[in-house]
């Protein structure tokens, strides 16, 4: 099937997030080292940008290295970091190009120095753009957003900024690093695991959760509209009934 095809263009997710799952053992698969397998999911990460600008899709973002990957070999950890600042300054003219606008999410003080550098001067080159939000979640993790959500309310609360009963969920986004961001329609996870791994814990508690086996390295633009024709075929409730969504 021609998963392109099929879709309506008129019912395209605003916002997906995916979980970019598999790199290692794609690389392990094929005698390879783990980094290895990172730079063949870098790839794929340009195909689901361009395929998200083919079909309108407003809003990606992407889980790339959590605060629990700071746990891994440091050999690895060091190769991401080299990796991720090798893409943004090899892919920063296509952004500019394209429209895109890049938004980092997470513990950017955590980075390298000269990670950061390159981190701030992506951000700053494409904060007009407006064609699609390219959301990297780099250091990051759920109950940390959250957590670090509820301090800064506590402080101001404390200061006198705000009062505790002004407190309700559209004042509470406005403390998530994703504010101003609609939560995400669409969630996709490859490599065949089937949990979200601290990833927006509070934004996807309405989204359409979708799993698949293929390796991050493997997941085409044919995979990515076969994921929105899924979605396109789901009924969104919102806790309401069938009958009111009709």
């Amino acid at each position: 099937m021609n998963y392109l095809e099929q879709i309506d263009l008129n019912r395209v997710p605003l916002h997906v997030a995916v979980i970019m799952d598999g790199n290692g053992r794609w690389a392990k698969a094929r005698s390879k080292n783990r980094l290895s397998g990172h730079n063949e999911g870098a790839k794929a990460l340009k195909n689901v940008l361009e395929a998200c600008g083919e079909l309108g899709v407003k809003y990606l973002t992407v889980y790339a290295f959590s605060t629990e990957n700071w746990n891994r070999p440091k050999e690895e950890v060091n190769g991401l970091m080299e990796l991720l600042v090798t893409s943004i300054n090899k892919e920063l003219p296509q952004f500019k190009k394209h429209g895109i606008k890049v938004n980092i999410l997470g513990q950017l003080d955590r980075l390298p120095d000269h990670v950061q550098m390159a981190v701030n001067n992506v951000i700053r080159q494409t904060q007009k753009n407006d064609k699609l939000v390219f959301n990297v979640a780099l250091s990051y993790s759920g109950r940390w957003e959250i957590l670090n959500a509820v301090n800064n309310l506590i402080k101001d609360v404390k200061s006198g900024k705000l009062t505790s009963k002004e407190i309700d969920d559209e004042l509470f986004k406005q403390y998530l690093t994703t504010k101003d961001i609609p939560d995400p329609d669409l969630l996709i996870r490859t490599s065949g695991e089937i949990r979200i791994s601290n990833f927006l814990l509070y934004q996807l508690a309405y989204s359409e959760l979708y799993f698949t086996d293929i390796l991050w390295p493997d997941f085409s633009k044919e995979q990515f509209y076969k994921a929105v024709y899924d979605y396109q075929k789901r009924e969104r409730r919102f806790g309401k009934t069938s009958e009111q969504i009709s």
